[in-house]
């Protein structure tokens, strides 16, 4: 089945496993590579650079440097699992598909808490970076008008989000690259520390749970080159090109995250304040500007931050959570009318309007509590995290144990080496996104014993055919 699926991407490869092709299949290599790289935002370090710094005792590079090796092995697993189901529902597809449906509604759930709650996250770290700049308007207006703003670009096509796509990542790229080279120069003029290694590796602060503690804080900034595989019911191209925009995007914007992240924390004014005190106004990285440029460079990377979160990534962030619950709908795991097509414009209109509506809702909710970004972050974190085990296990049971594959290295290797590191992540993680987590885990299985009890136990579409 794997090699069927691997071929040219026609209505039949969703046809064969029982459903009928509904999106419009229009999105190139180039587009799920922009749409990848736009979902980790290329300056998404600048929103959260100062946790990480304290995090990792100051080693904020290698922090990313270990994130992106462990989502490398992560990316692998999904380009696996995506050959072999080129269909939308990313983790909730494969580990029900890989495993047994019972194993996919509890991966989809685990994931819901990533991608239901990450675009209130980002709508929320925006608006209150906005606030900051234009302090005459409210928080709650800022994130009403980004919440209203991408769900009408949502609602009018795939195609337009992926023109907005490009034109978001080439101004984020213009961003990162004028604080990349000001950042260069102030060094080579004796600014900051000056050039050394310290941010990769330092002797006196150096553990690795440490290290892999921070690690579970970076890799928010990688969470979204997930986001591609939502995407494979409207890719025109073949399904392996999907695996390779995942692996090329996590790549680029691994680089990309290293390089900003050793200069800055170079620039660094006070090192030993923050790691002693941490950053609770978020103003790290724009302080570390300041002493590279001046003001005018301190409130660019903050604008820009707002806009790259609150619009380019919430953007994406929508369309992917809009397609989970359209995936996870027409199984009827959820209520069916998430499963609606726009007639004119085939997007998921009714998902989209759901998450529109819960972004609003929770994002003004954790707004009024003063460790709203905080605590999401955490739950979004752990949730990835957790779907990441259970795809790593798919790739090991569907190709192995069912389908007695003898290619070790990506069908065993790779997913084990990626499901230790990321189980160390979890293990290392905070105390309280575990409990959390943990929490909304066995809400999951209350709900699936409840489907079982009321007969409307999970049935993948097409499932006695494959």
């Amino acid at each position: 089945m794997a090699d069927m699926a691997a071929g040219s991407q026609t209505p039949s490869d969703i046809e064969r496993f029982g459903y009928t092709q509904e999106l419009q299949r229009s999105l190139t290599f180039t587009d799920l590579l922009v749409y990848g790289l736009i979902f980790m935002v290329p300056i998404a370090p600048f929103g959260i650079f100062g946790g990480v710094f304290q995090g990792s005792g100051g080693m904020v590079a290698l922090a990313y440097a270990i994130g992106m090796v462990a989502m490398v092995f992560t990316a692998l697993s999904y380009a696996q699992m995506v050959k072999a189901f080129p269909m939308a529902g990313s983790v909730y597809s494969y580990a029900g598909r890989g495993i047994a449906p019972p194993v996919g509604f509890l991966a989809g759930w685990v994931i819901l808490l990533d991608y239901v709650l990450v675009p209130s996250l980002l709508y929320l770290v925006a608006s209150v970076a906005m606030n900051s700049v234009v302090t005459a308007v409210p928080v709650w207006a800022w994130l009403a008008a980004f919440v209203v703003l991408n769900t009408v670009v949502n609602l009018l096509g795939i195609q337009l989000t992926a023109i907005v796509n490009r034109f978001m990542l080439l101004g984020e790229l213009v961003v990162l690259g004028i604080f990349l080279v000001i950042g260069v120069v102030a060094l080579a003029q004796g600014k900051g520390r000056g050039f050394d290694t310290s941010p990769l590796y330092n002797h006196s602060t150096f553990s690795w749970p440490l290290v892999f503690g921070a690690v579970s804080i970076a890799v928010l900034s990688f969470l979204g080159f997930d986001g591609i595989s939502m995407l494979a019911e409207e890719h025109r191209g073949e399904a392996r090109q999907i695996g390779r925009s995942m692996v090329a995007a996590l790549a680029l914007a691994g680089v990309l995250f290293i390089v900003q992240t050793w200069v800055a924390a170079l620039l660094v004014p006070d090192p030993q304040r923050l790691l002693d005190e941490g950053d609770p106004g978020g103003t790290a990285f724009y302080d570390a500007a300041r002493v590279g440029g001046g003001a005018w460079l301190a409130t660019l990377t903050a604008v820009a931050t707002a806009v790259a979160w609150g619009f380019a990534n919430a953007l994406v962030a929508q369309v992917a959570t809009s397609r989970l619950l359209y995936a996870m709908a027409r199984d009827r795991q959820l209520p069916s009318f998430l499963a609606r097509i726009s007639p004119r414009h085939r997007v998921p209109v009714n998902a989209t309007f759901v998450v529109a509506v819960v972004s609003l809702g929770l994002g003004l909710y954790m707004w009024s509590r003063g460790d709203g970004i905080t605590l999401l972050s955490t739950l979004v974190n752990f949730g990835a995290m957790t779907a990441f085990l259970a795809l790593h296990v798919s790739v090991f049971w569907h190709h192995v144990v069912r389908g007695g594959s003898r290619d070790w290295l990506r069908h065993l290797v790779f997913p084990l080496i990626g499901f230790a590191i990321l189980l160390y992540v979890v293990i290392n993680a905070k105390v309280a996104a575990q409990m959390l987590g943990f929490t909304w885990l066995g809400v999951g299985v209350v709900v699936l014993v409840i489907l079982y009890a009321t007969g409307r136990r999970p049935r993948l579409s097409g499932q006695a055919n494959d």
